[in-house]
């Protein structure tokens, strides 16, 4: 058994974001066998209600509620300093005095950090300078601040290009200083060794996972659609900027040529707090749900589930659950990357609106290619356990 500190920079719960699914995974994951000592931050109050579903699982637990006004004005100061806006964002006094704490109290075998800008608390402390440490970068941040300049003009294409090489500047002093370093995937791991191949054999990734008795295709479903016609479904959340940008393109470049060959094809927009550029995609075709209970019933009765990210790093949970259900995938490569599916016999992958949308109208006229979401089902319990992946961290936690 092992004390584990363990430090993410959003509380793990409730499981409805990529992050969260993956980081409250690792956190049920570790404490089965060992001791977890977990500090956390709450950006959504909302969540401070699961602090003690957190705290069950966690031998101590530190919650810090933030506020988003504050802590906007603490990243800004990374212009100042010259640094990446990110970590400041998640400097907090409060964390570095219990961190500190642990460290001195406790025999810490094993520092776990989930996302870079948690970092900051045991790089360079004194305290954690002979434990073993671990960084689950999950994908590489600077990477994708780098897609986002590119579709911003002046000054947030600059602003977030600036970024993408301060973020990226940290994250090479964070793998040479820890022992390992975690990506999402195989794709995203072989992206970093390019970027610092001296830290190469420092360098891993453990795949994502899926709940497969949760999101199991067999369980009978309430139908949540009021509407007849085919129905075409996303599920993500609403006011993450990769998902505005998905939806939007499917809805104004993809969407109405296949309304044009099926007049009753519907398309739902699943997922908490939609932007208010996804709010005015409603119509009499498009229906933007806001936050759902459950979004498997919303999946489970869809005829075609699409992921049309076209900025994305790491994997996309949306096309393993959608896959998991027995659901037939549309998605672009940028949701594709990282997952090793057959394209064409487990998921389809098109990358631009006219492609897409033959892909959709040929799958939404031919029931027999429903084949595909069986196979789809297969490939995720044989490949996206979570228990059988996360397993890779017992090697990785040894010295």
């Amino acid at each position: 058994m092992k004390n584990i500190l363990y430090l993410i920079h959003r509380i793990p719960y409730p499981p409805n974001k990529g992050d969260k699914i993956r980081s409250y995974n690792i956190l049920k994951y570790l404490s089965k066998e060992n001791n977890v000592f977990l500090g956390t931050f709450i950006d959504n109050p909302d969540d401070s209600q699961y602090k003690k579903t957190v705290s069950d699982l966690c031998r101590e637990s530190f919650f810090i509620e933030t506020d988003r006004k504050k802590s906007i004005l603490k990243s800004l100061s990374g212009f100042f300093k010259g640094t990446s806006l990110t970590v400041p964002y998640y400097k907090d006094i409060k964390m570095s005095e219990w961190v500190d704490n642990v460290l001195q109290k406790n025999k810490i075998d094993v520092v776990y950090i989930y996302s870079s800008s948690m970092a900051q608390y045991v790089y360079k402390n004194p305290l954690a300078e002979d434990i073993r440490k671990i960084i689950d970068f999950v994908d590489i941040d600077s990477d994708k601040w780098a897609q986002y300049a590119k579709s911003k003009s002046w000054p947030l294409g600059w602003v977030y290009n600036r970024e993408s090489k301060k973020l990226q500047d940290f994250e090479k002093k964070i793998a040479k200083e820890f022992n390992a370093s975690i990506f999402v995937s195989s794709t995203e791991a072989e992206a970093f060794k390019a970027i610092i191949p001296e830290c190469s054999s420092r360098i891993h990734y453990i795949n994502n996972g899926v709940d497969t008795d949760y999101f199991d295709p067999a369980r009978d479903f309430d139908n949540p659609y009021n509407m007849e016609g085919k129905k075409i479904v996303f599920t993500g959340a609403m006011d993450y900027w990769a998902n505005v940008d998905a939806v939007t393109w499917f809805a104004n470049e993809i969407f109405p040529a296949i309304r044009e060959y099926f007049k009753d094809a519907l398309f739902y927009i699943v997922g908490s707090n939609p932007a208010d550029t996804v709010k005015r995609l409603s119509s009499d075709s498009i229906v933007v749900t806001g936050s759902v209970y459950d979004i498997r019933p919303y999946i489970a009765h869809s005829d075609l589930v699409v992921v049309p990210m076209r900025i994305a790093r790491g994997v996309q949970n949306k096309v393993l659950e959608g896959m998991a259900m027995g659901k037939t995938v549309v998605s672009t490569y940028s949701g594709y990357e990282g997952i090793n599916a057959k394209i064409g016999e487990e998921l389809f992958v098109e990358n631009d609106s006219v492609h897409f949308s033959e892909k959709v109208i040929e799958l939404l006229g031919n029931t027999s290619l429903k084949r595909v979401g069986v196979a789809a089902r297969c490939f995720i319990e044989k490949s996206y356990r979570w228990e059988s992946n996360l397993s890779r961290l017992e090697d990785l936690m040894e010295k």
